[in-house]
């Protein structure tokens, strides 16, 4: 089934419908709970958390915006709820920051370092920066997706997305200078 046949249905109370609509996007879920949170256990919360509201309210859903949109808003929302109330320490998944080099051990090495830099730096951004960062860098969101996702005015996600790359120069500057980062 096409997803807007399948979002159609599972409005209507087709629960397979709704079912298979779910397993379709847990993934993506998942991986947004967890570049946002960076802890595998409350990424997994987040998550079921969020299919759980997405499994509750989608009669709410307005064909008007994206489904996808609509979905990293909900999951969004709740990471950010769920970082704001614990406070964790945050990492990124290492698969999509990683530096990869063919020329030598010792350059794989400094690649490693300099991934988990970056990820130490993404993580040390404000709850809002390290969204619109993820959503944009990580999850591939245009502009309009991010400030739909969050339910940002488009120019407030660029001045926070201008506003994270300036800190991410900032915390990165050794990198930027040709040094070593530590």
């Amino acid at each position: 089934m096409v997803e807007q046949e399948l979002i159609r249905s599972a409005q209507s109370g087709d629960r397979d419908a709704l079912i298979q609509l779910l397993r379709e996007i847990e993934s993506h879920v998942y991986r947004t709970a967890y570049y946002i949170l960076g802890n595998e256990q409350d990424a997994m919360d987040a998550a079921q958390e969020a299919l759980i509201r997405i499994y509750t309210k989608i009669d709410s859903f307005e064909e008007k915006a994206r489904f996808k949109t609509w979905v990293q808003r909900i999951v969004t929302n709740i990471c950010i709820d769920k970082f704001r109330r614990n406070k964790p320490t945050v990492s990124i998944d290492e698969h999509n920051l990683t530096f990869t080099s063919d020329h030598s051990v010792e350059d794989e090495v400094v690649a490693a370092y300099v991934s988990q830099d970056v990820r130490d730096a993404i993580n040390k951004l404000s709850d809002h920066y390290r969204a619109v960062v993820v959503l944009r860098y990580l999850q591939d969101f245009s502009y309009n997706e991010i400030s739909e996702s969050l339910g940002l005015p488009l120019n407030t996600v660029k001045s926070y997305l201008f506003r994270a790359r300036q800190q991410l120069q900032v915390l990165l500057q050794d990198y930027l200078k040709g040094g070593v980062g530590g």
